[in-house]
Formats: structure tokens, sequence, C-alpha cells
């Protein structure tokens, strides 16, 4: 099966340079845009059925991943 990753650079591409200066000077972003990637390659892995989970704890964790997504935005639209 083939799942979309939703990787931020692809989510908000018009912040792509912006993502890359604030990972790199930013801790606080660089901590939320691990934490970002990480949820999102649990949830690709659960998808693809490499592990198997709860539908519950899987939509857990696609709301973490839109949380973590929604700070980011919020710290890229304000810096």
């Amino acid at each position: 099966m083939n799942i979309e990753r939703h990787s931020l650079a692809k989510e908000l591409p018009e912040f792509k340079d912006k993502i890359h200066t604030l990972k790199v000077n930013d801790r606080h972003f660089a901590r939320l845009f691990d934490d970002y990637h990480d949820i999102d390659h649990a949830v690709i892995r659960i998808e693809d059925g490499i592990e198997n989970t709860s539908d519950a704890y899987l939509e857990s964790l696609k709301k973490q991943r839109l949380q973590l997504k929604d700070q980011l935005y919020h710290i890229l639209c304000n810096s």
C-alpha cells in the first residue's frame, strides 16, 4: 500500500526555506519538528501494516501530529 507521507515541507511548501533555517537555529522548533517527523513515521508504519495497533491509538497519533503541525505553523508565521 502506498501511504501518503505528511512531511512538513510537503504540507507547507511555502515555508521550505524557513523550516530549514529554524531547524538549524531554533532548538524548540527543531524538537517540535523531530516530534512531528517521528509521529508521522509511526502513523505511516501503522497504515502500511508494518505495525498493528488499535484504531484509537492511531487516531491519537494523528491528533498529536496535527497539534504539532499547528504549533510549527504558528512559529513559522510569527518568526
